[in-house]
């Protein structure tokens, strides 16, 4: 996870705008962002932004302060089965810090967007309540793309989401997650915009590892919904798609190792309407309101990404 670059481009009408949605929910795992559970840090990754150092919903100790930061590197950024770096490598890093259940944070992380921003930055804060078996998290974030050389029609793609998750553990190995968002302004386009998202993952038991080696499988399913844009970029609203994903994440102390699957059932056409993909090509089926010059993407397609990083608390 956003997030997303937005652009109108590419339109002999200059009526679209191609939207990558903001809509991030911080990635659910029971893993190194609490120093005291060395468990594994395989995320189960609801639409979550990729360099978030917040790794868990579980609160912190009442009244102890406590801080977690990652950095690492990844062979793509792809962000609900879409590349936020033209398929291309990207490299990011982020810092929390915790009081009990409240927390905040910030993150950074290289991108290729239509609209061509210097990097990504997200502002963060929340509470991370504990109720009954399941931990929760509530939270704002505000998404900011600085030094955008082609702003477009709306000056820019910065802005804000609300997310809601919680996840839960069942039994020593499997874990559930499930998570919604809503932006009332998705890539400053004027569309509002929502997203459901659940996932499940496993933890290999210790006892079939080397010891300092955590192994999880993850995965998870998302479906992306939107109103309508501005009328400057053409007034109808983006399309819903659904994204998948699955992998495997090996953890030693600090060092984490993730390898990925992720795919959408957006079709080539739909993906330039969604991406605004500055490299599309013509051949494409022809939709006079959305894509009049029927321009294809593969921005949305089958991928696999390796990604590594240290974590630290």
């Amino acid at each position: 996870m956003r997030l997303r670059g937005v652009a109108a481009v590419r339109r002999a009408s200059g009526a679209s705008i191609a939207a990558l949605v903001g809509l991030w929910l911080a990635p659910i795992t029971v893993g190194p962002a609490r120093a005291e559970q060395p468990s594994p840090a395989g995320a189960i990754g609801l639409g979550n932004r990729g360099w978030s150092a917040a790794d868990t919903s579980q609160a912190t100790s009442a009244n102890e302060l406590e801080f977690s930061a990652r950095a690492g590197v990844a062979s793509d950024y792809i962000y609900r089965g879409t590349t936020l770096s033209d398929h291309g490598p990207a490299a990011g890093a982020a810092f929390e810090t915790r009081w009990g259940a409240l927390y905040a944070g910030t993150t950074v992380a290289t991108v290729k967007l239509p609209t061509q921003p210097a990097a990504e930055f997200t502002f963060a804060g929340g509470v991370r309540p504990k109720i009954a078996t399941i931990d929760f998290d509530v939270g704002v974030t505000y998404f900011a793309y600085p030094g955008e050389r082609l702003p477009g029609e709306t000056n820019g793609i910065n802005y804000w989401e609300a997310v809601i998750r919680g996840d839960r553990r069942i039994g020593e190995q499997f874990r559930v997650a499930a998570g919604y968002a809503y932006s009332p302004n998705v890539s400053n386009t004027g569309a509002w915009s929502q997203y459901l998202a659940a996932g499940i993952g496993f933890d290999v038991p210790d006892r079939l590892l080397p010891q300092n080696l955590a192994v999880s499988f993850t995965t998870a399913a998302g479906y992306s919904w939107f109103g309508n844009q501005a009328s400057q970029l053409g007034g109808f609203p983006l399309p819903a798609y659904l994204n998948w994903q699955a992998g495997v994440t090996f953890t030693h102390k600090a060092f984490n190792l993730d390898l990925r699957y992720y795919d959408t059932n957006l079709s080539r056409e739909n993906c330039f309407v969604f991406t605004g993909d500055p490299n599309a090509r013509p051949g494409g089926r022809v939709d006079l309101v959305t894509n009049p010059d029927g321009l294809v993407s593969n921005w949305c397609g089958a991928t696999f990404v390796a990604k590594a990083w240290f974590a630290f608390n």
